[in-house]
């Protein structure tokens, strides 16, 4: 991913856009783990780009997050949180656009 400024360009790896999703999902409010896919998920549960799907395209970021929440807790607000959060760090870290968010509860967890 390229990015122009004033000062010349600034190239950012689709891996490290992963990661700053990653985290600030990991941070939002009720999410308890990332969900990711495949046999080693379990042993994993913080993994850098687990849980999520980034991809370029003409429009901007198509970004695809699956979470593990909290349990009693109201799920769509959750995935609002972590919506929320996730656009507003990749905002204020890279100022690119983001085509799409997905954010996909895939369990619940008690803590």
């Amino acid at each position: 991913m390229i990015t122009s400024t004033e000062l010349g360009i600034v190239a950012v790896s689709i891996e490290a856009v992963g990661q700053i999703v990653g985290q600030a999902a990991a941070e939002s409010y009720g999410v308890v783990a990332l969900a990711g896919r495949g046999r080693f998920s379990r042993l994993f549960p913080w993994g850098i780009k687990k849980g999520v799907d980034v991809v370029q395209r003409d429009d901007g970021l198509a970004i695809e997050l699956r979470i593990v929440v909290e349990h009693g807790l109201k799920l769509g607000e959750v995935a609002t949180t972590v919506r929320s959060r996730v656009e507003y760090e990749l905002e204020r870290m890279l100022g690119v656009p983001i085509a799409s968010l997905e954010v996909h509860i895939d369990g619940v967890r008690s803590s």
